[in-house]
């Protein structure tokens, strides 16, 4: 597929796209930094402009198109993770105009165009945990696509509209438009680098849900989104399937969730449900956090 990939220069964003290009997808990575990527061309642009997003969604990709002598060939998908990236980066009301109104350009060009495959980045943070003041448990263990989605910050809130603003483009078009509320995302060498601490200190991990999404397996959920055709609407969780301290389901419910609903689940099974996207997309986590460091 020709994916037009916002944001691909990011944390995120750079293993999605290796992952992608690795598959056999073209990707024509558009944000304000390069991409150091042989495999990747790179467009410099702001989400924040429509005129820009307009302009790329109609545009080449690199000099190797304008060969065949056809004319400017159709992105088949556009994947969006452009984004102030998380609260207490910017004030809080650029942060929120930044997010929605990037994220409103980039769906609207893709509509417009006739890109009939949009895949947008939400949040686990929607979820009012995260970035809670104080401390918010969930209303219900595991957390799944249908839990509340109440934030009180700026970011999260963005996220929730962006989620809002998908669904009507989708009811409008008939697209199918696909938002991943992604959890923590860790890199490869984040495993040894910091893991042993959250072992040693669970604690920071509560307000992550205790879960995590390996930077690769989520390259592997946006392929799958890719892959399949025909769901409309949806929103998908993204995790891995065990948590990310040296500590059991049972335990942790005693420690941090007591009389919180839970229901039956395995000894290491995450808290994030990502039941619906194994289900509907065929998402099969490749990254044990136990591969790679030891408790």
């Amino acid at each position: 597929m020709r994916i037009l990939f916002t944001g691909g220069s990011g944390k995120a964003g750079k293993h999605a796209v290796a992952y992608l290009v690795a598959q056999g997808h073209r990707v024509l990575n558009v944000d304000k930094v390069l991409l150091d990527n042989p495999h990747i061309d790179n467009r410099i642009a702001d989400i924040n402009d429509a005129g820009q997003m307009f302009d790329i969604m109609a545009s080449y990709a690199g000099y190797d198109e304008l060969e065949p002598g056809t004319g400017v060939p159709k992105f088949d998908a556009v994947v969006h993770f452009a984004a102030v990236p998380r609260m207490l980066m910017m004030s809080d009301n650029e942060c929120y105009r930044v997010n929605t109104l990037g994220t409103y350009n980039v769906i609207d060009a893709a509509v417009k165009f006739g890109v009939r495959k949009i895949i947008f980045a939400s949040s686990e943070t929607t979820y009012g945990v995260c970035f809670a003041d104080g401390e918010r448990k969930p209303e219900y263990l595991p957390i799944d696509e249908e839990h509340p989605v109440i934030p009180e910050d700026s970011y999260a809130m963005s996220k929730v509209v962006n989620e809002v603003t998908a669904r009507s483009f989708q009811r409008r078009s008939g697209f199918d438009i696909y938002g991943i509320r992604i959890n923590n995302v860790v890199e490869p060498h984040e495993y040894e680098q910091d893991f042993p601490t959250y072992f040693a200190n669970p604690d920071m991990r509560r307000r992550n849900i205790f879960a995590y999404i390996d930077a690769r397996d989520l390259g592997q959920l946006v392929d799958k989104c890719l892959a399949i055709n025909g769901l409309g609407f949806q929103i998908f969780n993204a995790s891995n399937d065990n948590h990310s301290v040296a500590k059991t389901t049972e335990e942790l419910i005693q420690t941090y969730y007591a009389g919180v609903p839970a229901a039956k689940m395995g000894e290491e099974e995450t808290f994030y449900s990502n039941k619906k996207a194994k289900d509907l997309l065929g998402f099969a986590p490749e990254h044990n956090w136990r591969m790679y460091v030891k408790a």
